[in-house]
């Protein structure tokens, strides 16, 4: 199995999925990750499986999406730093998908809310939707912006900054917008949302990526 570095680079935004079932064994991995997931996040997170109508609103068509009859619901309770949350271990079953050869993308308004397919407790809300399964194609790498557009730093870069910095710009954000920043003061990171749509998201999700890049021993989020 590829590690998360590889999969990182590996994984890219599929829209168009063959009629392939879940492979049990990808089931099981991917719930137990879940399980992992809602655990350690609080988050209600569900696994959707055959459920074809989700994907198939003017939406989803616009959005190109074809074939997905599985995804991935991130509900947690309401909260200011919900979106932030489901973004960071939204990620993690990602990259856990693209481990075990399924392809993804994220969605957050190209689906309609099927109630029957999963449950949100009072005081909950859904965040963001993945699809999931296997992809008609790889998908391809998304544009970036520059390290220096997106980093601030008090002193020359050291590797493990740029390193995670890289790992963060591989991953997926709301229309590519990239809206982000590190900022790094001594060995403290701070990692801000910009403005627009779906940043918090975003946060989260390239949090994870950059976490995984620099390696936690390195430095402290402040």
């Amino acid at each position: 199995m590829m590690d998360l570095k590889e999969a990182m680079k590996e994984r890219h935004s599929v829209r168009q999925y063959t009629s392939s079932p879940l492979e049990d064994g990808a089931v099981t991995e991917l719930e137990n990750e879940i399980k992992a997931c809602n655990r350690e996040s609080g988050l209600h997170i569900q696994l959707v499986r055959n459920e074809p109508k989700a994907f198939e609103n003017f939406m989803a068509h616009y959005g190109k999406f074809r074939g997905v009859t599985n995804y991935i619901v991130l509900i947690g309770e309401k909260s200011s730093d919900l979106e932030e949350t489901c973004g960071y271990y939204g990620e993690r079953l990602v990259l856990k998908a693209q481990q075990l050869g399924l392809n993804t993308c994220w969605a957050a308004l190209t689906y309609s809310k099927i109630k029957t397919a999963f449950t949100v407790n009072s005081g909950e809300k859904l965040c963001a939707v993945i699809a999931i399964g296997y992809g008609k194609n790889c998908g391809v790498p998304h544009h970036s912006k520059s390290i220096d557009a997106v980093i601030e730093a008090d002193r020359p870069l050291p590797d493990w900054f740029r390193a995670g910095t890289e790992a963060a710009l591989l991953a997926p954000t709301a229309m590519n917008q990239q809206k982000f920043r590190f900022i790094l003061k001594r060995n403290k990171v701070i990692a801000k949302a910009g403005f627009g749509f779906y940043t918090k998201l975003d946060l989260g999700i390239v949090k994870y990526h950059f976490e995984i890049g620099a390696g936690p021993d390195h430095f402290k989020c402040a």
